[in-house]
């Protein structure tokens, strides 16, 4: 085996290092070695379905770098979506995302996903959906089904990921607004607020809403009231006219 060869076994080696900086770095010197290396492609496809492998989201995560990853390397990552340590999981999700921009199928994944995965896996799903910033029917309704997920932080994801889906319309509002009044988890209620007023919802039923959270015990509650009516003041006319949304 010549000298290059050997680097790149050892590189491929050191995706299983069960230290993230030297993850990292072997990651980024087999990127940086792909165009020299016809074989490495081969070579990391073959590792994925070794199962002694710790790490094999990093061959994935190789592989996706790559044009033309394969389906196995995603079903990969989708999977490590659900690894124990969040800034895995984030840069699985960006790299996703961006994946999703040209490789259309991977964005039905998503909301497949975002359905029926496992919890981290659910709520990570949702903000690749917020991040890939879709207009369609399909990713509104992913979104506004997540608003009912059992599990709070989920709830909060899909919240705050509606804040740019104007194209909701009285609907999703609507929605917003029964969690702002009802949902059983304050971090929800404040999401909810935060988001009808970024979405300029000024209807008759959320400012009184508003109104009555004023003076609610919860200091968290109070202070996204206090930020929504901010925002709401904002968007308002200098004029201080404006109709309001129903």
């Amino acid at each position: 085996m010549d000298g290059e060869k050997q680097n790149i076994a050892a590189l491929i080696a050191g995706l299983d290092d069960p230290d993230k900086s030297k993850i990292r770095a072997a990651v980024d010197a087999l990127l940086a070695s792909s165009v020299d290396e016809p074989g490495l492609r081969t070579t990391l496809e073959q590792s994925l379905g070794m199962r002694q492998h710790a790490n094999p989201w990093a061959f994935a995560y190789v592989l996706a770098k790559l044009p033309q990853p394969s389906a196995t390397a995603i079903r990969i990552l989708l999977e490590s979506l659900d690894h124990r340590e969040p800034d895995i999981r984030w840069a699985i999700a960006l790299l996703l995302t961006r994946l999703a921009r040209t490789e259309g199928a991977i964005a039905g994944l998503l909301l497949e996903l975002s359905r029926r995965g496992t919890v981290n896996q659910r709520r990570m799903a949702v903000y690749c959906i917020r991040d890939l910033a879709l207009r369609d029917e399909a990713s509104l309704q992913a979104l506004l089904a997540a608003t009912g997920d059992v599990e709070p932080t989920i709830r909060v994801a899909a919240v705050t990921s509606m804040k740019t889906r104007s194209d909701g319309g009285a609907a999703a509002r609507g929605r917003l607004l029964e969690l702002f009044l009802a949902d059983g988890d304050v971090r929800v209620r404040n999401a909810a607020a935060i988001t009808l007023a970024q979405l300029g919802s000024d209807s008759e039923d959320f400012m009184a809403a508003l109104r009555a959270a004023e003076n609610s015990a919860d200091a968290s509650l109070k202070k996204a009231v206090s930020a929504a009516l901010g925002l709401l003041e904002s968007k308002r006319p200098a004029s201080g006219g404006g109709s309001r949304s129903r």
